[in-house]
């Protein structure tokens, strides 16, 4: 099952050149690194492109999710829904507040969130839901809000994958009350680090612009410019969670190739899908009709019960003809921390655990040239096709000790 490297191919190449290098050139003539007007600029420009009537922009993802539940008010013993099937920074910023994130199962098609297992583990004591976007596929907004509204409870979206995504012809980040975004280095739009908040909400707004820079007032930032004044007040113990015109100069690039990038990533995921149908072991993922995906990851689903070897051996097989890979995510219900500090246990959340055991992320991104994309596609079909055994289903356990 192996065959001589042609090129080794790793699971992600960040989207930036030239353009971006000047950019940042600029930023370090002008002399002005830190949050100033480039960082006002990105964040108006955000705004309008997802159609937010705001936009933040903080130092990370897990920065945004946590200004939205302190802005939100969210107290210690209070709960919120977050999916299993997502990465740790979901989860974690609910403790931040002394909160107790209840982790829910995910629907087996979608992999996002089971809005029916929510709603069974809502209690008088929970108080928000962050729907996750996994692999940049939208949840089903519809019934995240009917099931809010219902439930009294606040939305903040999780959409670290989903940029740029739309539900029912309406962009990603202005569907919610909030929405976060994540430009990390392996994101659809990448500023090294840093995310984004957008929000209906403009005294929310105003309160995460003070959060975000140590709770000192509006435009604190100016002090050191010639707009500003050496005097500032601190309104509230905020966080360091500040954005930079470094990172604002490559963002505000990034936004401007944003549609031609996903329209790359989509091309790319038609391939591999048109590609991998005709093998009877793979599992394809497929966006719904109401929906568009920002293809961030291309999660392809192994049949185990066809096949002879189980995924951790699938990924080994693709590491030896020198694909990189990644599995998205390990359920947060498995993880030490969540087993020792709220009583999970295996079995928990079944179909997370199902799904986790047979996903692979596969390279998927703009920089990917044609004959990539072809020596993905022929590793995984031949380690597929050679694995398969039709006639036999192999039983597939999870270590408990994971």
């Amino acid at each position: 099952m192996t065959s001589k490297i042609l090129h080794r191919i790793p699971f992600h190449r960040a989207a930036v050149g030239e353009e971006e290098i000047a950019a940042l050139a600029e930023v370090i003539r002008d002399g002005w690194l830190t949050m100033g007007a480039r960082t006002v600029e990105f964040e108006n420009q955000f705004a309008q492109y997802v159609g937010a009537s705001h936009a933040v922009a903080v130092s990370s993802c897990t920065a945004a999710l946590h200004l939205a539940l302190e802005a939100i008010d969210l107290q210690p013993g209070d709960e919120v829904l977050v999916p299993t099937t997502t990465f740790t920074a979901t989860a974690e910023v609910v403790v931040y507040l002394g909160g107790r994130p209840v982790l829910v199962d995910i629907d087996t098609e979608t992999l996002n969130i089971d809005l029916r297992d929510a709603e069974r583990r809502i209690t008088s004591r929970t108080r928000a839901i962050i729907p996750v976007h996994l692999a940049g596929q939208p949840c089903d907004m519809a019934e995240i809000h009917q099931l809010a509204k219902r439930r009294n409870l606040r939305i903040v979206e999780d959409a670290a994958h989903a940029l740029p995504a739309s539900y029912r012809g309406q962009p990603v980040g202005s569907l919610s009350e909030f929405t976060a975004f994540s430009f990390y280095a392996t994101k659809t739009l990448t500023t090294g680090e840093g995310g984004m908040i957008t929000t209906e909400n403009a005294a929310a707004a105003e309160r995460m612009r003070m959060m975000r820079l140590h709770g000192i007032a509006r435009d604190g930032w100016k002090r050191y410019s010639a707009e500003g004044t050496w005097y500032y007040e601190v309104q509230q113990a905020g966080y360091k969670y500040n954005f930079t015109d470094l990172q604002a100069a490559l963002g505000l690039v990034q936004l401007k190739k944003c549609d031609a990038m996903r329209e790359t990533r989509r091309r790319i995921a038609k391939r591999y899908t048109k590609a991998f149908q005709m093998v009877d072991s793979l599992e394809l993922p497929r966006v719904l009709e109401d929906r568009e995906s920002s293809w961030h990851l291309y999660i392809l689903r192994l049949a185990l019960d066809k096949l002879r070897i189980d995924r951790d051996q699938f990924i080994g097989a693709l590491n030896q003809q020198g694909i990189g890979t990644s599995v998205h995510f390990i359920p947060l219900h498995l993880q030490p921390y969540y087993r020792r500090e709220f009583g999970y246990r295996l079995g928990d959340l079944p179909n997370a655990e199902s799904q986790y055991l047979r996903s692979i992320s596969l390279p998927i991104y703009p920089t990917m040239r044609e004959e990539e994309i072809e020596q993905v596609i022929a590793a995984v079909t031949s380690i597929a096709r050679e694995a398969e055994c039709p006639s036999s289903a192999t039983q597939h356990a999870i270590t408990p000790g994971i």
